[in-house]
C-alpha cells in the first residue's frame, strides 16, 4: 500500500533522485552570475549587482522593431528607418539591450557553451515577446551552415528556441528553414554589406513546404544588429506562403559599439 500512495510513487523516487543529483552537483560545481562569477542561488541566476548592469528593453518603442523611444509616441508608431523599408518582418522584439553590460553574457553563452543562462533568457525572451507568440504557429531558430554547426557543435538560436517553447507553449520548427550558403562573418560590416552576405543563403526545405502555407512563425536569434539575417530568413518564408513572420532575439544592438558577437 505504500508503494502506491502518491506521495511515495515512482514519480517522487526520479524528482528525489534529480535533487539529490542536482545538490551534489552544485557542490562540484556551484552556482556563479555568469556575468562576474560571484555566487548566486541557482545555475543562470545573476547577483543583484550584474542585475542592475543589464539595460532591459521597455515599452514605448517602434510598434514594428521593437527600437525604444524616449517618451510615447502613441499607439502604432513606427521609427523612421521602419517607414521607408519594407520589410518581410511583421514585428521583432528583443529582451536586452546589447551593450558593453549583457555583451559577455551574450558571448559566454554563443561562443563558450555557457548554457546555463537560458533558464532566464526564455522568460526574459517571453516578456519581450509576449505578443508575438500569442498567435505563433512555430518557433523557429535561425539555422547554422551545416560546417559552422561541426565546428561549433551547436546552435545558440535552437538552444533559445528549445528553452523559449518550455515557457511560451509553442512548438519549435527546426527543421523547415535551412542555410544552404555558408556566409562570412557579418562582423564589422555595415547594413548594406550585411544585406549582401545573407542574399540567398536560407531556403526551405522542400519536404517541409506543406507546413508554412497560411501559418504564423516566429523566428528565434541571439543578437539583432541590422536584421539583416533575420530578414533573409522571414524573406523566405514568405515566399514559401507563411502568412506572417515575425522575430524574438535575445538582445538588440542600439548604439554603434563594438557588435562583434
Amino acid at each position: 500500500m505504500i508503494g502506491s500512495w502518491r506521495g511515495y510513487g515512482a514519480d517522487w523516487t526520479r524528482r528525489k533522485a534529480s535533487w539529490l543529483l542536482t545538490r551534489m552537483t552544485d557542490l562540484i560545481w556551484p552556482p556563479v552570475s555568469p556575468l562576474s562569477g560571484e555566487m548566486v542561488s541557482s545555475h543562470g541566476a545573476l547577483s543583484p549587482a550584474d542585475w542592475q548592469k543589464l539595460s532591459f528593453l521597455e515599452a514605448p518603442w517602434c510598434a514594428r522593431c521593437g527600437l525604444p523611444f524616449d517618451y510615447d509616441l502613441g499607439e502604432g508608431m513606427e521609427c523612421a528607418p521602419c517607414q521607408a523599408d519594407h520589410s518581410p518582418l511583421e514585428h521583432v522584439r528583443a529582451a536586452l539591450v546589447y551593450d558593453e553590460a549583457s555583451r559577455g553574457l551574450v558571448l559566454a553563452f554563443k561562443h563558450g557553451g555557457r548554457t546555463e543562462g537560458l533558464a532566464s533568457f526564455a522568460p526574459w525572451m517571453a516578456r519581450a515577446g509576449q505578443a508575438l507568440l500569442s498567435d505563433a504557429d512555430g518557433l523557429i531558430p535561425v539555422p547554422l551552415h551545416p560546417q559552422r554547426l561541426r565546428q561549433r557543435g551547436y546552435n545558440q538560436s535552437l538552444l533559445l528556441a528549445k528553452a523559449l517553447a518550455k515557457v511560451s507553449h509553442v512548438r519549435v520548427e527546426p527543421h523547415l528553414l535551412a542555410r544552404v550558403k555558408r556566409t562570412s562573418t557579418q562582423d564589422g560590416k555595415g547594413v548594406a554589406a550585411r544585406q549582401r552576405n545573407v542574399a540567398g543563403a536560407f531556403k526551405i526545405r522542400e519536404s517541409m513546404l506543406y507546413k508554412i502555407s497560411g501559418k504564423s512563425f516566429v523566428l528565434i536569434d541571439d543578437v539583432y544588429t541590422t536584421g539583416a539575417t533575420l530578414k533573409a530568413c522571414a524573406r523566405a518564408l514568405k515566399r514559401a506562403g507563411a502568412a506572417k513572420v515575425s522575430a524574438i532575439a535575445l538582445a538588440r544592438v542600439i548604439k554603434p559599439i563594438d557588435t562583434t558577437v
